[in-house]
């Protein structure tokens, strides 16, 4: 029986990315306790099947519920494309009707319907993301009138994850990539970064797309709508404690994953290993 009582938030991702999506969190709202778990034993998550992604994202959730979460976000993009939705109407009745599980890739699709004024929206992202097709579903539910492009980006994330990135030859794989998702048409005027390692490149990005087109970036788009929906959900917002702390948390070697989550943290941080 999972205790009812306060707890942190929990904040899920296959690696590393998410630490970019806490990392805003904790700007925007420094009072709360987190808990971040990075199953980095099993990452990526991208080239694994729905059902496999499913299984270890519930496994997590799972996790940080029995750390007394009450709120967990999934900050992968992957595990909210292939796991998300299921873990919200099938699993959760099951275990805590009372708990929620949020994921990314809504709110990001949500953002868009402001700000595209051609309709037209471009998404980069990793191959599983764009092969789930979860960006253009959730868009053509909200906005049936925009016409989305994907581009998957498959050596972004190794580029990122081995501080790559800021050296010229990573700068031939971003052009590549975005005059790929550009020459599927003049006419896109916004585009989603769909992956939570992208906020370290936008920068880099922004080098290769003309300055009329928008960029939505996962970080801030998340911690807004996570922060709106503290505000609108106050039964949700009162299980949360706010004590300022955070716990860091992954399957992997800690060692190797406090040296490598700075990188995307920005602060030093200290990890515990875990077993799902």
């Amino acid at each position: 029986m999972l205790n009812n009582s306060p707890g942190p938030i929990g904040v899920f991702d296959s690696g590393y990315g998410g630490l970019t999506i806490l990392k805003e969190f904790k700007k925007q709202l420094p009072e709360y306790d987190y808990i971040y778990l990075g199953d980095n034993a099993r990452a990526p998550y991208g080239g694994r099947s729905f059902y496999v992604v499913y299984q270890y994202t519930l496994q997590a959730v799972n996790h940080l519920f029995s750390q007394g979460c009450q709120l967990v976000v999934l900050a992968c993009n992957t595990a909210s494309a292939k796991a998300l939705r299921t873990i919200q109407q099938n699993d959760l009745p099951k275990i805590d009707s009372k708990r929620r599980v949020l994921g990314v890739i809504r709110p990001s699709a949500e953002a868009v319907g402001n700000l595209t004024k051609s309709r037209e929206v471009g998404i980069l992202g990793t191959t599983g993301t764009v092969l789930s097709e979860s960006y253009p579903i959730e868009i053509q539910k909200l906005f049936p009138d925009i016409k989305t492009y994907q581009q998957a980006c498959p050596l972004w994330v190794p580029l990122v994850e081995n501080e790559e990135y800021k050296n010229a030859g990573a700068d031939y794989f971003f052009e590549k990539d975005i005059r790929a998702l550009l020459s599927q048409s003049k006419n896109i005027d916004t585009i989603i970064l769909g992956c939570t390692h992208y906020p370290l490149i936008v920068d880099a990005i922004r080098k290769f797309i003309p300055s009329n087109i928008k960029l939505i970036s996962q970080d801030t788009i998340i911690a807004d709508s996570l922060t709106d929906y503290l505000n609108r959900h106050p039964e949700i917002e009162n299980k949360c404690t706010k004590n300022g702390t955070i716990k860091f948390e992954t399957t992997d070697i800690s060692d190797v994953f406090s040296a490598r989550g700075e990188i995307f943290y920005g602060k030093k941080i200290e990890s515990e290993q875990i077993t799902l």
